[in-house]
């Protein structure tokens, strides 16, 4: 295994308990597609990356980080759909974050540097309509505490919820994304 290498990477397998076909990747794949049928177990040897259920990282994401996963789908509540997945890159900087009220950073703006597990509490409000990832990577996660449908935020602007793939522009908690 590359567990001591610097490249990140992920193995994907057909089958439970690390069995059948595999794939390894260890950069950005838009369309798996034709890799594999299925994917049952997951192995993230170095990195973190997010998974998608569809090609060109559309759909439900998962947020994968160095680890086993004999059964993923069990754990995560997911499909055996795996259709694209992008690597996370290490940052060791700052991190910093805007989110508005409106769309097209319109409307109140909060900054944020540090993790938060309760938007509401913090800002007393929950919908958040777009944003700006000066700094860092990112999770938002759609309820408190880092629960629910999350997603992956990189640098650069979202001008609506529809461009982090938000079902709506209800935020409840945030995190940075960190090796550990």
């Amino acid at each position: 295994m590359n567990y001591f290498s610097g490249i990140s990477t992920i193995i994907f397998y057909e089958e439970k308990n690390f069995g059948g076909r595999h794939y390894e990747c260890m950069s950005d794949c838009a369309d798996l597609h034709s890799m594999f049928n299925r994917c049952q177990s997951i192995r993230v040897e170095r990195g973190m990356f997010m998974i998608y259920d569809r090609p060109n990282y559309m759909g439900n994401q998962y947020f994968m980080r160095r680890g086993e996963y004999s059964d993923y789908m069990r754990m995560m509540g997911m499909n055996d759909c795996v259709r694209s997945c992008r690597m996370i890159p290490m940052h060791r900087g700052n991190f910093r974050m805007r989110l508005y009220e409106h769309y097209d950073m319109g409307g109140r703006m909060m900054e944020l540097m540090d993790d938060c597990p309760n938007l509401m509490d913090r800002f007393h409000m929950s919908d958040f309509n777009s944003c700006h990832v000066m700094d860092g990577h990112w999770l938002m996660y759609e309820q408190p505490h880092y629960r629910g449908r999350h997603y992956y935020m990189r640098p650069g602007e979202y001008r609506r919820y529809s461009d982090w793939s938000g079902m709506s522009p209800r935020i409840g908690s945030i995190r940075r994304i960190m090796d550990l």
